[in-house]
């Protein structure tokens, strides 16, 4: 199943969290590059003298891009973004409307001649959409099949009618589920089809639109194609067999048996007679549908075959699939051609006059010379060979040692693309990200920023982690993935506020050093910096006071039933974001997230234009953002003992625990011995036994707590003398910069209580 993925943040997770996430996705690369295998092509062809031919592609990363061709050059003038998982195909409907679907289980609509705005969020699937299918440009019939085997029927002009904006099926303004009024449209999820004919039309209401069911398939559909006149769609998949349905009533006419494998790709003729199918037990068959039978077969490939295109006039097919192969067979006299070869499995084709496009599992995509006006010229070169008829025959030959030759050796232009992030490690610092792509380069991220900070290049992944390693222990705030070819880094609350680090351990100038600092409070200020900047220009300065309240009942609600826990004593009114978490805006993030309305959607943060609020975002986001406000969280405290080394001559009181931050240095855990040998006894006893105060022996743990500012009375006092304290934990001498957390983590490693001891180095 080489379509399908998903970006772990969709509903299709299994596992469940009470509240939205927030996912941000990080790009090194230009935005005019996909960054992961490319699934769908589609081909707009001017009508305009001297006008430019578009090709329109679409990713696993979860865009679309529209392309300018050229003679020899083909540039990027649209990225299409909003869908939150891998684009698994695209067709062009109606007038120059692009259609595509996702495994976010929904169809988008957006104008192919636009800057990329999404039209219209389409939601009937209720699992992964693998494949469209349409009648050609200047029909509005769409055809979608999905996991589940779930065929729709839909009539794009009237999916996109303003009368159908009370309809369940529909979302207008897919960003952020808005319609053009301002107010959000109702979203719908799958229907149960009780019906025991063979269509269902899904509606809870009596007006709106909703596409047509078409019901029959008993397992996953992953292939689709309607003739021109729209009077006729078949479709394939994991059941083995070519259906064939009326896709102005939904209605089955026919089943088509003979392959024995999943059917991956189908094509049909002008007129709907004769439909070739692509599957995975390696074979093309042609069918005749006025016969309902296979009438050839032919055994090309060595592997599955996943993407078909034929010529104009459907006497030559071109093929490819799993054994990276682009092969051109004559379906007459049995003829076949190898035309070129990869380094990766062919994912789609196109044909575009004498030349073919070719999309692979690679971020790239090719143009091959085709000849689809004249294929007779390429057998003209030499080199065929006759296609078999029995099912991975051509495998057997290749076995034999003789493959064929292929007739081209390189593309006539290729549209690059940015090697896949395929292997990740988070480092215990929980700041960067250590990553590998598919050409094999080593990154260095730093995810507060969104930036890549070292490009170590071909270098080995294990040894790099290790060189890398380092002996501290923060919580793990965020997770990651690289299923979009990039990092998605996931914030979930009320765990992404679990992580904080003092200012000065960040290089946060013109801040007290003590200050603690919410790595995920700081992250989500730097990521939605531009959207409060638009949001304070509409609205004025009250929008991000601390002193208001969210925009939204439900959120004041929450607000007031989860009150402020302060990470950071001087945070009341700062907004300002700090450079380590300053994100880039030559390549900024995409946020992927949804608010209490609306369904998942995704944008650059530069995009984003202040409007947004809890229909939208999640509320806790805003309310860290706007209010200074950050949910309950785990104890963020470390208790422990701290006695003196056996046999040492100095002692201080500590009957009880005491308790400090997690992120406590050992050193300020010295400067509070000092500061009680030097406080609580006179300057020429050092020698001699010292004992707190007798208020502290033993008492509850809030007047025994080792505070951040605990140290600076006594600071002046002990700097004069400076007698020398070393810290232990298990016989084992402590560096001044260990926090608590790290001791506990790597020296302790039991679930007791942490003991800690001092001595006064003799001497000195």
């Amino acid at each position: 199943m080489h379509r399908v993925g998903s970006a772990g943040n969709t509903t299709n997770s299994t596992r469940p969290r009470k509240e939205k996430r927030l996912t941000y996705v990080l790009s090194d690369a230009d935005d005019t590059k996909h960054c992961a295998g490319i699934n769908s092509l589609a081909l707009l062809k001017t009508t305009v003298f001297d006008g430019c031919d578009y090709l329109f592609t679409g990713s696993r990363d979860g865009t679309l891009k529209r392309w300018a061709l050229g003679e020899d050059a083909a540039t990027c003038s649209a990225t299409f973004e909003s869908h939150v998982d891998w684009v698994n195909d695209c067709v062009l409907a109606g007038d120059n409307t692009l259609v595509s679907c996702s495994s976010d289980t929904t169809l988008k609509t957006w104008n192919g001649l636009s800057d990329g705005t999404c039209t219209r969020t389409l939601r009937q699937h209720s699992d992964y959409i693998t494949c469209l299918a349409s009648a050609g440009k200047n029909s509005n019939a769409v055809a979608s099949g999905g996991l589940g085997g779930e065929v729709f029927i839909w009539d794009i002009e009237a999916a996109l009618s303003p009368v159908s904006r009370s309809g369940e099926a529909m979302e207008d303004d897919s960003s952020n589920g808005i319609n053009g009024s301002g107010h959000p449209l109702p979203i719908t999820s799958l229907r149960t089809i009780n019906s025991s004919n063979n269509i269902s039309v899904h509606s809870t209401q009596s007006h709106g639109y909703v596409p047509t069911a078409a019901k029959g398939h008993k397992e996953s559909v992953y292939a689709l194609a309607m003739n021109d006149s729209g009077s006729l769609l078949v479709s394939g998949g994991t059941e083995k067999v070519v259906r064939v349905w009326d896709p102005r009533s939904g209605s089955k006419t026919m089943k088509l048996r003979g392959h024995t494998d999943n059917i991956r790709a189908l094509i049909l003729d002008s007129s709907g007679r004769y439909c070739l199918s692509g599957s995975s037990d390696s074979m093309i068959r042609l069918w005749d549908l006025g016969q309902q039978r296979c009438v050839h077969s032919y055994a090309v490939h060595t592997d599955s075959v996943w993407a078909l295109a034929s010529t104009p006039t459907f006497s030559h097919v071109y093929s490819g699939g799993r054994d990276f192969s682009l092969y051109l067979t004559d379906l007459s006299t049995r003829e076949s051609l190898l035309l070129c070869t990869g380094e990766q499995p062919i994912l789609q084709l196109a044909l575009h006059d004498d030349s073919i496009w070719v999309a692979s599992t690679d971020s790239s995509v090719t143009r091959w010379p085709a000849e689809g006006h004249n294929p007779q010229k390429v057998f003209q070169k030499g080199g065929s060979f006759l296609a078999g008829n029995l099912s991975f025959s051509r495998a057997r030959v290749s076995l034999e040692g003789s493959s064929p030759v292929p007739v081209y050796k390189e593309p006539l232009l290729t549209i690059p693309g940015t090697p896949a992030v395929v292997h990740h490690e988070i480092l215990n610092n929980r700041r960067h990200v250590l990553t590998k792509d598919t050409a094999g380069s080593v990154k260095l991220w730093e995810i507060t920023k969104g930036t890549v900070i070292e490009d170590y290049g071909k270098v080995p992944f294990e040894k790099k982690k290790e060189e890398l390693f380092e002996m501290v222990s923060i919580p793990a705030w965020f997770t990651v993935d690289t299923r979009l070819g990039s990092l998605s880094i996931h914030l979930d609350t009320p765990q992404c506020f679990s992580a904080e680090m003092y200012s000065a351990d960040l290089n946060i100038v013109g801040k007290p050093e003590d200050d603690k600092v919410n790595l995920a409070r700081e992250t989500l200020k730097g990521l939605l910096a531009h959207w409060l900047t638009k949001r304070r220009q509409r609205f004025g300065n009250q929008a991000s006071s601390t002193n208001g309240e969210l925009p939204g009942r439900e959120i004041t609600t929450r607000s007031h039933a989860h009150p402020r826990i302060d990470g950071d004593s001087t945070a009341e009114n700062d907004s300002v974001v700090y450079p380590p978490f300053e994100f880039s805006m030559i390549s900024p993030p995409s946020i992927i997230t949804e608010g209490s309305q609306g369904g998942p959607w995704r944008k650059k943060i530069t995009d984003l234009d202040g409007t947004e609020d809890d229909k939208e975002l999640p509320w806790w986001c805003l309310d860290c953002v706007l209010n200074n406000r950050l949910p309950p969280r785990e104890n963020t405290k470390c208790s422990f003992y701290l006695q003196p080394c056996e046999g040492s001559t100095v002692q201080i009181l500590t009957q009880g625990k005491l308790s400090a931050p997690r992120i406590l240095r050992i050193h300020k855990v010295i400067n509070y011995v000092i500061e009680k040998m030097v406080l609580d006894k006179p300057l020429d006893s050092l020698n001699s036994d010292a004992t707190f105060p007798p208020g502290l022996a033993g008492g509850p743990l809030q007047p025994a707590t080792v505070g951040d500012g605990s140290f600076r009375s006594g600071m002046k006092p002990w700097q004069k003398l400076k007698p020398s304290i070393e810290i232990l934990c298990n016989n084992q001498v402590l560096s001044p910069d260990m926090s608590l957390a790290t001791v506990r983590a790597y020296i302790w490693k039991k679930s007791d209580d942490l003991v800690l001891n001092y001595k006064v180095l003799q001497g000195r």
